[in-house]
């Protein structure tokens, strides 16, 4: 684990810090309710009645929450590294949790499988390159073949200045949506120094590495990027 990914995981471990996680997201990323709408429909595509889906960064519940109650008769394996972000998935689930196993690690602490499905929602920029190739190895190996897989992170040009012309927009949509400005700029050097931005093209090769294929592009909104693939 390299010390920015470090961090980040020192502060979803904060449970003062995640109180008020549910509120965050929704600010930073714009139409994140159609996001998680828009999964469950890629999902269904190829995943059938009784499908169980595997969510990596599963912490917080909140996409757990959203494709739970939109398909009565899946189950979920939910992995995070951050203990007090699976508890916050236990409170979101309420009944649901019932059909959710939730695991306190990383993609290599997930079961065998094989999975029909499998989501990686707002987690992969924080793996730099070679990590993120692994990680989504390591999900294409407990995947059943032609199953469905949606990733959703921060992804957009590298080269300047452009680079910085969608950080100041990705701070700008946040406050627009209610985020304190102070906060706001806070997150902005977060997201610049901290994570392991690439570029879309740079991602789609990643799942093309990985072993991915059938690779479409479903949102674009700012600084994020959605794909469907398929193991």
């Amino acid at each position: 684990m390299t010390d920015s990914n470090r961090t980040f995981l020192d502060m979803f471990s904060d449970r003062e810090r995640i109180a008020n996680y549910s509120e965050g997201p929704p600010r930073f990323t714009p139409g994140l309710d159609a996001v998680h709408r828009m999964t469950g429909i890629l999902l269904r595509e190829r995943a059938s009645a009784g499908a169980h889906v595997l969510v990596l960064g599963a912490g917080g519940g909140l996409e757990l929450k959203a494709l739970a109650a939109s398909q009565l008769d899946w189950r979920f394996t939910g992995v995070d590294p951050a203990g007090p972000m699976l508890d916050l998935a236990r409170e979101a689930m309420g009944a649901d949790i019932a059909r959710v196993e939730l695991i306190e690690g990383y993609i290599s602490d997930a079961p065998a499988g094989p999975f029909d499905a499998a989501t990686c929602l707002l987690t992969l920029h924080f793996l730099d390159r070679d990590e993120r190739v692994r990680t989504l190895q390591e999900m294409h190996r407990r995947m059943k073949p032609g199953s469905p897989l949606v990733v959703v992170h921060s992804s957009f040009p590298q080269n300047e200045p452009a680079r910085s012309r969608w950080l100041n927009r990705y701070a700008a949509y946040a406050v627009a949506a209610g985020a304190d400005p102070a906060q706001t700029e806070q997150a902005r050097a977060a997201v610049a120094d901290s994570l392991a931005l690439l570029s879309p093209q740079d991602d789609e090769d990643c799942l093309r590495d990985s072993g991915f294929g059938n690779i479409e592009l479903f949102y674009a909104a700012f600084t994020w990027r959605g794909w469907i693939a398929t193991a």
